[in-house]
């Protein structure tokens, strides 16, 4: 089993590469893309930012307009290609480059929150889709020096859904219908992409990050 120390090497000989690389993190929905990211992130010090492909999300009133809000997660549901926009940037690394970031605590991104400086070596961009090979989602493979896939147990990985929606309110029953249902219908997107990654992690032990 690959333990964070390995993968912290492994994004430490990317920024050794010099100039700006941009590594990627994919999975299902609860897989724990966020926790590795900031993980890493956070071990590298002003080296690295992180950058979420959730920050892309369509608003709250987007969504009700588009009939598409139970259906949120979905990749008809965030902007791609303004994903795809900002990856060009963060790979040119020619001026500060401002991201949105998703705020979970109200369902909303949150314009210009995070500043990626051109001194930044390392960008890691974390999301469902950024091996899907459907527009617009077939540009990020190519923007990303590596990309890692997370493969948690299954039902480890739908329990922390269910932990998740509960957390921001959601009853049990609630919480269970949206990871069974629209949740698992994204997963199911999601998990044959891992075939594209450069590196399968399954059952990575989470909780014993340094984070």
């Amino acid at each position: 089993m690959t333990s964070f120390d390995e993968l912290l090497s492994r994004a430490e000989a990317l920024v050794a590469r010099g100039g700006r690389t941009m590594l990627g993190i994919a999975g299902s929905p609860a897989s724990g893309k966020t926790t590795l990211a900031r993980g890493i992130a956070d071990a590298l010090g002003t080296r690295a930012a992180v950058v979420g492909m959730d920050a892309f999300h369509l608003a709250q009133v987007e969504l009700r307009r588009l009939g598409r809000l139970e259906r949120k997660g979905a990749p008809d549901t965030f902007d791609g290609y303004g994903y795809v926009h900002l990856l060009r940037r963060l790979r040119e690394a020619k001026e500060t480059v401002y991201a949105p970031e998703f705020r979970r605590e109200i369902e909303e991104p949150i314009a210009g929150a995070v500043a990626v400086a051109p001194e930044v070596s390392l960008v890691i961009t974390e999301g469902n889709y950024l091996l899907v090979d459907s527009e617009p989602w077939g540009d990020v493979r190519g923007l990303l020096d590596e990309v890692w896939f997370l493969a948690p147990d299954e039902p480890e990985r739908i329990e922390r859904l269910v932990t998740r929606h509960r957390r921001y309110g959601r009853t049990l029953v609630e919480a269970r219908q949206r990871a069974l249902g629209s949740d698992q219908r994204n997963a199911d997107l999601v998990q044959p992409t891992a075939a594209r990654a450069d590196l399968v992690l399954e059952n990575l032990p989470l909780v014993n990050f340094a984070i």
